[in-house]
């Protein structure tokens, strides 16, 4: 465990205080950030770094010390303090190109010529795109070290992201680093922890990154998996996912239909084909249950419901938010509440207590869009659940945000149910 500090005593002090195994002592660089921010010389830079060093060294701690603004550095200047920072006993120095500043021709040059002097790393921001080119750069000539963030977190457009670099450096140039099968869970946890979401095109983690929606690349992947795909997705901890939209065709409407065990003609998943991308040109995006319920149309299969809602009243006025429901469960009212840290939260487990065990199900994803503006706007909410081996999704649009939040979730426990041959345990049981 390491810590960031400033050039200063009682920045390493703090860091000591938190018990930790070594600290990155950053120190200006460019002439800019020496003289402009620190209002300092040159030459004094290099002598507080050195003082600082062999600070934190006589405190046993592991030490790299960072050149800030490197990539605008001099880089005879560079060159200078990262040899003064290494003689008085720093275990590496670092390249930092700290507003994204550089090219990989830029950063190679400069880590080829402090990798002479001991070990080197590199520290990429991803302000021109080219966090992870950089990355790759400065490895390529010589540093052994690049300091990542999860999911590209950071200042302005952020460090270079751990996940892209991970998977490049084992992809590309057969270099092992992270296990890499952790690296979408890890994404996940980071952005819940954040709250900020991932974009649904980015690298690696991205909702998208491993989404078939085109015709032609449905039918190549369903083909040869390795047709429109780098690499498996289950290399970074993913599954391939077949989007249904307005550029769907033929074959990944067949291959979704019997991903749910729905069994149609060729006349029928031609039909349903026609249907779904005359939905996606309307601009929605076709759900799981969008599918099913064209499928059921053209097939004139008439399912029954297993799981209805009935009734929903919910309220968050007082202390702790509660919610009640109704439920038609196989023709079996049920009546359950719940308590939650919200209204949607409340209502949600007021329909878990209903349903009892034997429904337990994993909410994968759930999304809020707003489809009106003003105070009577009206949302839409879309979830993804899981059971077992199955997942499906479901979009409800409401004005109510609460009812369309659990109507969504009913109807996908409701598909998801759909397939079980035992009827549903008592809510006690």
């Amino acid at each position: 465990v390491t810590s960031f500090c400033r050039g200063l005593e009682r920045d390493v002090d703090l860091a000591l205080e938190c018990d930790v195994d070594g600290v990155h002592v950053v120190v200006p660089a460019s002439d800019r950030h020496v003289e402009s921010k620190v209002g300092t010389s040159l030459e004094d830079n290099l002598a507080t770094t050195a003082e600082l060093v062999e600070y934190a060294t006589d405190h046993d701690l592991w030490v790299e010390v960072i050149g800030e603004d490197g990539s605008r550095a001099d880089l005879d200047y560079l060159e200078a303090l990262g040899e003064r920072a290494l003689e008085a006993g720093a275990d590496r120095f670092c390249f930092a190109d700290t507003v994204g500043h550089a090219g990989p021709e830029r950063t190679a040059t400069a880590v080829a010529r402090l990798a002479e002097l001991g070990p080197v790393s590199a520290h990429t921001h991803d302000d021109l795109g080219l966090g992870v080119a950089n990355a790759l750069a400065a490895v390529s000539a010589g540093a052994d070290l690049v300091h990542c963030t999860v999911d590209g977190l950071g200042e302005r457009a952020g460090n270079v992201a751990l996940e892209e670099v991970a998977i490049a450096l084992e992809h590309v140039y057969g270099v092992e680093t992270v296990d890499l099968e952790q690296l979408y869970d890890l994404a996940q946890v980071v952005s819940r922890a954040t709250g900020v979401q991932l974009p649904p095109n980015k690298a690696v983690v991205g909702e998208n990154a491993f989404t078939h929606e085109s015709g032609i690349h449905t039918d190549g992947t369903l083909k040869d998996d390795k047709m429109y795909e780098p690499y498996p997705p289950e290399t970074v901890g993913r599954e391939r996912r077949l989007a249904l939209g307005k550029h769907t065709g033929r074959a990944g409407v067949e291959a979704a239909l019997e991903e749910h065990g729905v069994e149609a003609t060729d006349d029928e998943v031609a039909e349903i084909a026609t249907r779904v991308t005359e939905l996606g040109d309307r601009g929605r995006r076709v759900t799981d249950a969008d599918l099913l319920a064209i499928a059921e149309d053209v097939t004139g299969d008439d399912r029954e419901r297993v799981v209805e809602l009935c009734d929903l009243n919910a309220t968050s006025g007082g202390a702790v938010p509660t919610a009640s429901v109704r439920l038609d469960v196989d023709g079996e009212e049920r009546v359950a509440s719940g308590t939650g840290s919200g209204p949607v939260d409340a209502a949600v487990s007021a329909v878990r207590e209903a349903l009892g065990s034997q429904a337990d199900a994993e909410l994968e994803s759930y999304h809020v869009d707003a489809v009106t503006g003003g105070t009577d706007a009206v949302v839409t909410v879309e979830v993804t659940m899981v059971r077992n081996d199955r997942s499906v999704t479901v979009a409800r649009s409401e004005a109510d945000i609460t009812r369309a939040s659990v109507e969504a979730m009913v109807d996908a426990l409701d598909r998801l149910l759909a397939s079980e041959s035992q009827p549903l345990a008592p809510a006690d049981d």
